[in-house]
């Protein structure tokens, strides 16, 4: 099976970018326009092996989402990698993985997200499987 992969990005062509980029890298990538389509995406039991996310959304933002993802035990395994324009602002607090700055280099941010999968095997071909 691909590894899946959440991409959380509000503007529609940073998503649909990452999307094409992944799926051409062999991922299967899924995409979702802000935090709460994620959360209501993973709650529905659909499991990824790692999530990329914009911090700067209306809705739910990245920091909004990683606290409600932390506190879910069914969620807050799930690797993320931070992908976003700001600058200055320290990214420490968030508890991801990785972090990229707008303009993402593809080419990195996808060697990451293979290791980010290697390193951390998820349910494959259970997308839908229940908590």
């Amino acid at each position: 099976m691909k590894p899946r992969v959440l991409v959380v990005d509000d503007s529609p062509l940073s998503r649909d970018a990452l999307v094409l980029a992944l799926g051409g890298a062999g991922f299967d990538a899924v995409p979702a326009a802000n935090g709460a389509e994620a959360l209501a995406y993973l709650s529905d039991g659909h499991r990824v092996d790692v999530i990329l996310l914009d911090l700067m959304m209306p809705v739910m933002d990245g920091w909004t989402f990683r606290r409600a993802q932390e506190r879910d035990p069914w969620l807050a395994d799930i690797p993320v990698i931070a992908v976003t324009v700001l600058e200055g602002r320290p990214l420490s607090g968030l508890g991801a993985v990785a972090a990229f700055r707008k303009p993402i280099d593809l080419g990195a941010l996808i060697a990451r997200v293979r290791a980010v999968c290697r390193r951390a095997p998820r349910l494959r071909g259970g997308a839908t499987s229940t908590p």
